[in-house]
């Protein structure tokens, strides 16, 4: 089995920073694209923000210039350095990843359990 564990949530106020951690345990032969995503009370899970395994990127209009997704791929790990965040960012922040398990000819996709960014006005 495979864990994503999310870290870093927390209370900011607006113009303030955070950093998400994402850190994927278990029988993994190979992380292939692992992505963040956010749910808002009342909407829909959106994505925002993805990496490929050698490191290429890509993020949403909406948080483009302000978030960094970034990864160690000895760690296992994702990261998610946000700077100026507004009220609107305000949501559940989920890690996602595709993996290859050991022993199996198939990738596998993967959420964590979700961290709750607040930000203050």
């Amino acid at each position: 089995q495979v864990q994503l564990v999310e870290s870093g949530g927390g209370l900011v106020q607006a113009g303030g920073s955070l950093r998400l951690s994402c850190a994927a345990s278990g029988s993994i032969s190979r992380i292939n694209a692992m992505a963040w995503y956010r749910q808002a009370p009342g909407k829909q899970r959106e994505l925002f923000a993805a990496i490929t395994s050698d490191g290429s990127t890509n993020y949403a209009d909406s948080v483009k210039g302000r978030f960094t997704i970034s990864r160690d791929n000895g760690k296992n790990t994702a990261y998610l350095q946000m700077i100026s965040l507004k009220p609107e960012d305000t949501a559940v922040y989920y890690c996602n990843a595709d993996v290859r398990r050991l022993y199996w000819s198939n990738n596998s996709n993967y959420w964590g359990q979700g961290t709750q960014v607040t930000v203050s006005s």
